[in-house]
């Protein structure tokens, strides 16, 4: 399903944004097109994403367009890739916002979150979340499989695009649990740290080693995190590709974006940022001056470190 707007002007803006239709990916959306730029809001539910566009134009921006996006369907992918073609024959800005978290919860804890949370302060919130967080083998793979694999096969189908862009920018929406201070082996926060020397192909390789340990319950005993543990790895991993890539297309503006602890979906309504703040936070590494910075960390808008 796609919106009927007309296309823009040549010197327009062109944004996608990957799990665009709540939350953080709404706000990152709405902030979007309110700065003048032509948003295509993706989302995996039809319904959904094109509820959310009706909204954003219920709030007087009317160069929202919806397409449907599983950033784990290879051919979801390339019908994306195929329409911004046609109809834009470039891309500006790709904000890869959508991720899932790799655990679960019981079905009693999605209700009143407000009221567990009353209270509490940061810490207090994040202490919840662990302790209640469950990691079965299946949430750790759909939780690789999405973080990383997603945003790489969703950024790889896009790039042409991009680079038809005369100043295009990548922001992948990070987390300060993607820093490799939560890994506990010294060996592998050295590789994905040595930008110089890593390849996609060893990335590949301390996935799949961080699987095999995961299956084997053999997390700590090799260092790896052992609390939302798939989604710290796949974080880092997509961390250590962003400054990969940012290497290999000089031309392009490749960052990360932590956007804060957000009250979201994700963090079971438990952040103590609004989606609007959060967003803020990623719109404005989006909207960077030409020629800024690139392979660089994020944190609430500023600049750190990838370490810690």
């Amino acid at each position: 399903m796609e919106g009927a707007i007309p296309c823009p002007p040549p010197n327009t803006r062109i944004a996608v944004v990957t799990g665009g239709n709540k939350g953080i990916g709404f706000e990152v959306c709405r902030q979007l097109a309110s700065s003048g730029v032509t948003v295509v809001l993706t989302a995996r539910d039809e319904t959904r994403g094109a509820e959310a566009v009706e909204k954003l134009k219920g709030l007087g921006l009317s160069d929202v367009i919806f397409h449907q996006l599983e950033i784990t369907d290879t051919s979801s992918i390339s019908a994306l890739a195929g329409f911004l073609k046609t109809r834009f024959g470039k891309l500006d800005i790709l904000v890869n916002n959508a991720a899932v978290d790799g655990v679960e919860y019981d079905q009693e804890l999605h209700t009143n979150n407000g009221e567990k949370f009353g209270g509490l302060d940061f810490h207090q919130r994040v202490e919840w979340m662990l302790k209640h967080a469950q990691e079965p083998m299946d949430a750790a793979e759909k939780s690789v499989q999405t973080n990383y694999y997603g945003t790489k096969h969703v950024t790889e189908a896009l790039l042409p695009l991009l680079r038809s862009s005369s100043d295009a920018r990548i922001v992948n929406v990070s987390s300060n649990y993607g820093l490799l201070k939560h890994i506990g082996s010294e060996e592998v926060r050295r590789e994905l740290n040595d930008i110089d020397s890593l390849t996609e192909e060893r990335l590949d390789e301390m996935l799949n080693k961080f699987l095999e340990d995961f299956e084997a319950g053999k997390l700590e005993a090799h260092g790896w995190p052992t609390k939302f543990s798939a989604y710290k790895v796949g974080k880092a991993a997509m961390n250590a590709y962003s400054r990969i890539l940012a290497r290999r297309h000089p031309a392009l503006r490749v960052n990360c974006a932590h956007p804060g602890f957000v009250n979201t979906d994700m963090s079971m309504g438990s952040g103590v940022l609004t989606p609007e703040e959060g967003a803020r936070n990623v719109v404005k590494v989006a909207l960077l001056p030409d020629g800024g910075v690139t392979g660089v960390y994020f944190a609430n808008g500023e600049e750190a470190s990838f370490l810690q």
